[in-house]
Protein backbone atom coordinates (compact mmCIF):
# COMPACT_ATOMS: atom_id res chain seq x y z
CA UNK A 1 0.00 0.00 0.00
CA UNK A 2 1.06 3.26 -0.84
CA UNK A 3 -0.25 5.36 2.35
CA UNK A 4 1.92 8.72 3.40
CA UNK A 5 3.98 8.64 0.31
CA UNK A 6 2.93 11.86 -1.47
CA UNK A 7 6.29 13.24 -3.13
CA UNK A 8 7.04 11.84 -6.86
CA UNK A 9 9.05 8.95 -7.08
CA UNK A 10 9.67 10.08 -11.10
CA UNK A 11 9.81 5.99 -11.72
CA UNK A 12 13.39 5.92 -9.89
CA UNK A 13 15.34 4.70 -6.71
CA UNK A 14 16.40 7.31 -3.70
CA UNK A 15 19.77 7.66 -4.66
CA UNK A 16 19.32 7.85 -8.51
CA UNK A 17 16.74 10.26 -8.35
CA UNK A 18 18.52 12.82 -5.68
CA UNK A 19 20.94 12.57 -8.11
CA UNK A 20 18.94 13.52 -10.65
CA UNK A 21 16.98 16.36 -8.97
CA UNK A 22 20.58 17.77 -7.67
CA UNK A 23 21.83 17.70 -11.60
CA UNK A 24 18.68 19.42 -12.65
CA UNK A 25 19.36 21.85 -9.91
CA UNK A 26 22.92 22.68 -10.72
CA UNK A 27 21.54 23.71 -15.04
CA UNK A 28 18.64 25.72 -13.44
CA UNK A 29 21.33 27.45 -11.29
CA UNK A 30 23.50 27.96 -14.38
CA UNK A 31 21.36 28.87 -17.40
CA UNK A 32 18.20 30.08 -15.56
CA UNK A 33 15.84 28.15 -17.17
CA UNK A 34 15.50 24.47 -18.69
CA UNK A 35 13.32 21.85 -20.73
CA UNK A 36 11.87 18.94 -19.10
CA UNK A 37 8.86 16.90 -18.33
CA UNK A 38 6.17 18.40 -17.04
CA UNK A 39 6.37 15.61 -13.32
CA UNK A 40 10.22 16.68 -13.28
CA UNK A 41 9.59 20.17 -13.21
CA UNK A 42 7.45 20.04 -10.35
CA UNK A 43 9.48 17.93 -8.51
CA UNK A 44 12.37 20.01 -9.07
CA UNK A 45 10.08 22.95 -7.91
CA UNK A 46 10.03 21.31 -4.20
CA UNK A 47 13.44 20.40 -4.39
CA UNK A 48 15.09 23.51 -5.16
CA UNK A 49 13.27 26.53 -3.66
CA UNK A 50 14.07 25.70 0.08
CA UNK A 51 17.76 25.41 -0.71
CA UNK A 52 17.34 29.32 -2.64
CA UNK A 53 15.83 30.49 0.91
CA UNK A 54 18.80 29.26 2.67
CA UNK A 55 21.00 31.24 0.44
CA UNK A 56 19.51 34.50 1.77
CA UNK A 57 21.48 34.15 4.57
CA UNK A 58 24.91 33.90 3.78
CA UNK A 59 26.62 31.62 6.29
CA UNK A 60 29.27 28.92 6.29
CA UNK A 61 26.43 26.52 7.51
CA UNK A 62 23.85 27.50 5.24
CA UNK A 63 26.47 27.06 2.30
CA UNK A 64 27.55 23.61 3.81
CA UNK A 65 23.53 22.76 3.59
CA UNK A 66 23.04 24.01 -0.06
CA UNK A 67 26.05 21.60 -0.96
CA UNK A 68 24.86 18.74 0.62
CA UNK A 69 22.23 18.75 -1.57
CA UNK A 70 23.51 20.23 -4.91
CA UNK A 71 27.18 18.55 -4.86
CA UNK A 72 28.73 21.26 -6.40
CA UNK A 73 30.73 23.89 -5.58
CA UNK A 74 30.44 26.04 -8.48
CA UNK A 75 26.39 26.19 -8.32
CA UNK A 76 26.39 26.41 -4.52
CA UNK A 77 29.12 30.06 -5.49
CA UNK A 78 26.86 31.65 -8.16
CA UNK A 79 23.57 30.56 -6.03
CA UNK A 80 24.90 32.90 -3.04
CA UNK A 81 27.19 35.56 -4.61
CA UNK A 82 24.14 36.31 -7.34
CA UNK A 83 20.94 34.29 -7.24
CA UNK A 84 20.18 35.30 -3.61
CA UNK A 85 21.50 39.30 -4.28
CA UNK A 86 19.00 39.30 -6.95
CA UNK A 87 15.89 37.89 -5.15
CA UNK A 88 16.70 38.81 -1.82
CA UNK A 89 12.95 40.64 -1.58
CA UNK A 90 11.36 38.04 -2.92
CA UNK A 91 9.24 36.05 0.01
CA UNK A 92 8.83 33.51 -1.88
CA UNK A 93 7.84 31.18 -5.40
CA UNK A 94 11.20 31.82 -6.92
CA UNK A 95 10.56 29.24 -9.54
CA UNK A 96 7.96 29.64 -12.65
CA UNK A 97 6.43 26.48 -14.78
CA UNK A 98 5.34 26.96 -17.57
CA UNK A 99 3.51 23.83 -19.85
CA UNK A 100 4.71 23.77 -23.03
CA UNK A 101 2.44 20.75 -24.62
CA UNK A 102 3.31 17.20 -25.69
CA UNK A 103 6.44 15.45 -26.46
CA UNK A 104 6.48 14.04 -30.67
CA UNK A 105 7.88 10.45 -29.32
CA UNK A 106 6.42 9.27 -26.30
CA UNK A 107 3.60 11.80 -25.62
CA UNK A 108 4.87 13.23 -22.66
CA UNK A 109 3.94 16.80 -20.87
CA UNK A 110 6.57 18.97 -21.60
CA UNK A 111 6.93 21.79 -19.62
CA UNK A 112 10.10 24.91 -19.30
CA UNK A 113 11.24 25.69 -15.39
CA UNK A 114 13.14 29.15 -14.83
CA UNK A 115 14.15 31.79 -12.31
CA UNK A 116 11.29 33.95 -11.88
CA UNK A 117 13.75 37.24 -11.47
CA UNK A 118 15.66 36.07 -14.59
CA UNK A 119 12.59 36.65 -17.16
CA UNK A 120 12.96 39.92 -18.66
CA UNK A 121 9.45 39.36 -20.69
CA UNK A 122 7.15 38.75 -17.49
CA UNK A 123 10.02 40.94 -15.44
CA UNK A 124 8.34 43.76 -13.44
CA UNK A 125 8.67 47.59 -14.27
CA UNK A 126 11.68 48.15 -12.57
CA UNK A 127 13.46 47.53 -15.90
CA UNK A 128 11.47 50.20 -17.64
CA UNK A 129 12.69 52.64 -14.95
CA UNK A 130 16.01 51.72 -15.53
CA UNK A 131 15.80 53.08 -19.20
CA UNK A 132 13.37 55.75 -18.61
CA UNK A 133 15.84 57.21 -16.55
CA UNK A 134 18.65 56.70 -19.32
CA UNK A 135 16.98 58.19 -22.00
CA UNK A 136 16.21 61.42 -19.74
CA UNK A 137 20.10 61.67 -18.98
CA UNK A 138 20.56 61.45 -22.75
CA UNK A 139 18.28 64.04 -23.34
CA UNK A 140 19.82 66.02 -21.15
CA UNK A 141 23.03 65.34 -22.32
CA UNK A 142 21.98 66.56 -25.77
CA UNK A 143 20.69 70.27 -24.13
CA UNK A 144 23.98 70.44 -22.54
CA UNK A 145 25.89 69.87 -25.66
CA UNK A 146 24.14 72.87 -27.58
CA UNK A 147 25.22 75.72 -25.38
CA UNK A 148 29.22 74.36 -26.10
CA UNK A 149 29.21 74.61 -29.58
CA UNK A 150 27.34 78.06 -29.37
CA UNK A 151 30.46 79.09 -27.34
CA UNK A 152 32.67 78.10 -29.64
CA UNK A 153 31.86 80.46 -32.59
CA UNK A 154 34.46 83.17 -32.85
CA UNK A 155 33.79 86.14 -32.92
CA UNK A 156 34.29 86.84 -36.48
CA UNK A 157 31.16 84.96 -37.14
CA UNK A 158 29.46 86.62 -34.77
CA UNK A 159 30.25 90.23 -36.46
CA UNK A 160 29.82 88.41 -40.07
CA UNK A 161 26.36 87.51 -38.65
CA UNK A 162 25.61 91.05 -36.95
CA UNK A 163 26.76 92.83 -40.46
CA UNK A 164 23.74 91.85 -42.52
CA UNK A 165 21.49 92.57 -39.35
CA UNK A 166 21.91 96.15 -39.57
CA UNK A 167 22.09 96.57 -43.27
CA UNK A 168 18.66 95.08 -43.14
CA UNK A 169 17.54 97.39 -40.06
CA UNK A 170 17.08 100.54 -42.03
CA UNK A 171 14.55 98.71 -44.37
CA UNK A 172 12.78 97.11 -41.61
CA UNK A 173 11.89 100.74 -40.72
CA UNK A 174 11.28 102.47 -43.47
CA UNK A 175 8.37 99.54 -44.35
CA UNK A 176 6.22 100.00 -41.21
CA UNK A 177 6.08 104.02 -42.04
CA UNK A 178 3.16 106.00 -42.44
CA UNK A 179 4.96 108.24 -45.29
CA UNK A 180 6.64 105.03 -47.40
CA UNK A 181 3.85 105.55 -49.92
CA UNK A 182 5.07 108.78 -51.34
CA UNK A 183 8.45 107.82 -51.35
CA UNK A 184 7.97 104.49 -53.40
CA UNK A 185 6.03 106.66 -55.65
CA UNK A 186 8.91 109.26 -56.12
CA UNK A 187 11.60 106.95 -56.54
CA UNK A 188 10.60 105.84 -60.50
CA UNK A 189 11.29 109.49 -60.78
CA UNK A 190 14.57 110.18 -59.70
CA UNK A 191 15.46 106.73 -61.25
CA UNK A 192 13.98 108.04 -64.92
CA UNK A 193 15.96 111.61 -64.59
CA UNK A 194 19.80 110.54 -65.05
CA UNK A 195 18.19 108.90 -68.78
CA UNK A 196 16.73 112.00 -69.26
CA UNK A 197 20.00 114.09 -68.28
CA UNK A 198 22.37 111.75 -69.63
CA UNK A 199 20.67 112.76 -73.70
CA UNK A 200 21.79 115.40 -73.88
CA UNK A 201 25.18 114.86 -72.76
CA UNK A 202 25.89 112.59 -75.03
CA UNK A 203 24.19 114.89 -78.30
CA UNK A 204 26.58 117.55 -77.11
CA UNK A 205 29.53 115.41 -77.14
CA UNK A 206 29.39 115.15 -81.10
CA UNK A 207 28.68 119.04 -81.25
CA UNK A 208 32.15 119.51 -79.62
CA UNK A 209 33.92 116.86 -81.83
CA UNK A 210 32.41 118.98 -85.11
CA UNK A 211 33.45 122.22 -84.12
CA UNK A 212 37.17 121.67 -84.83
CA UNK A 213 35.98 120.62 -88.56
CA UNK A 214 33.83 123.86 -89.25
CA UNK A 215 36.71 126.02 -88.11
CA UNK A 216 38.56 123.78 -90.82
CA UNK A 217 36.03 124.41 -93.44
CA UNK A 218 35.77 128.07 -92.72
CA UNK A 219 39.94 129.02 -92.31
CA UNK A 220 40.17 129.02 -96.25
CA UNK A 221 38.16 132.13 -96.76
CA UNK A 222 39.98 133.84 -94.32
CA UNK A 223 43.21 132.61 -96.18
CA UNK A 224 42.12 133.70 -100.08
CA UNK A 225 41.55 137.48 -98.36
CA UNK A 226 45.20 137.06 -97.22
CA UNK A 227 45.72 136.03 -100.78
CA UNK A 228 43.83 138.94 -102.08
CA UNK A 229 45.42 141.59 -100.15
CA UNK A 230 48.41 140.28 -101.30
CA UNK A 231 47.79 140.46 -104.59
CA UNK A 232 46.89 144.07 -104.49
CA UNK A 233 49.60 144.68 -103.02
CA UNK A 234 51.39 142.82 -105.62
CA UNK A 235 49.81 145.30 -108.23
CA UNK A 236 50.51 147.99 -106.45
Amino acid sequence: MRHGKKFPHLGRKTAHRKYMLANMACSLIEHKSINTTLAKAKALKLFIEPIITKSKNDSTHNRRIAFRYLRDKTAVTELFREISVKIGDRPGGYTRVIKLGNRLGDNADMALIELVDYNETYSTSKPDKKRRRRRKKSSQNLVKAKPENEEALTQEEVVEQAAPAEEAAPAEEVAPAEGAAPAEEAAPAEEAAPPEEAAPSEETAPAEEAAPAEEAQELPPENSSTNDKSGEKKTD
